[in-house]
């Protein structure tokens, strides 16, 4: 699974707002900035996610943006599901639009669907604050199902 840049500015963008001191504005220009990524991908995804209720925008002389909650109330996961459009594996997922000749003898469709909630379950666990936090480094030396050998 590959989230789209959509959703990785749209975090990044929150872990910037978390990261600020109170009261936490920012400007899109700043952002970009500092990210040094398009402004008006910013702004597509400011406005998305004031759309949401994750944000608030404030215009003009001394406006911008900034969170509408504390970063800890704000999961990861509810950010991905609310900013991903299609969170379809495998063309099955879509019952609607599936013209997957391979369903009838299927068995892979549960496994994914596991996987794709293990995904999420991870994910839910940590929010904004969490992902804002300096130093934050999970234990990343051996991957579940990783096949390394022992060093």
């Amino acid at each position: 699974m590959q989230l789209t840049q959509f959703t990785d500015y749209s975090l990044r963008l929150l872990i910037y707002l978390a990261r600020l001191p109170e009261p936490g504005m920012a400007t899109i220009s700043e952002i970009a900035e500092y990210y040094q990524v398009s402004r008006n991908h910013l702004v597509k995804v400011a406005n998305s996610l004031a759309n949401q209720g994750l944000i608030m925008t404030t215009r003009g002389k001394g406006g911008g943006i900034q969170l509408a909650r504390p970063a800890y109330t704000i999961g990861v996961g509810e950010v991905i599901r609310l900013t991903e459009v299609n969170m379809n594996l495998v063309e099955c997922f879509d019952v609607p639009s599936n013209q997957c000749r391979l369903t009838r003898d299927c068995f892979l469709k549960g496994m994914l669907y596991e996987a794709q909630r293990a995904f999420m379950a991870v994910l839910d666990k940590y929010s904004l604050a969490d992902a804002a936090r300096f130093g934050f480094k999970p234990d990343l030396s051996v991957l579940p199902g990783d096949q390394r050998p022992p060093t």
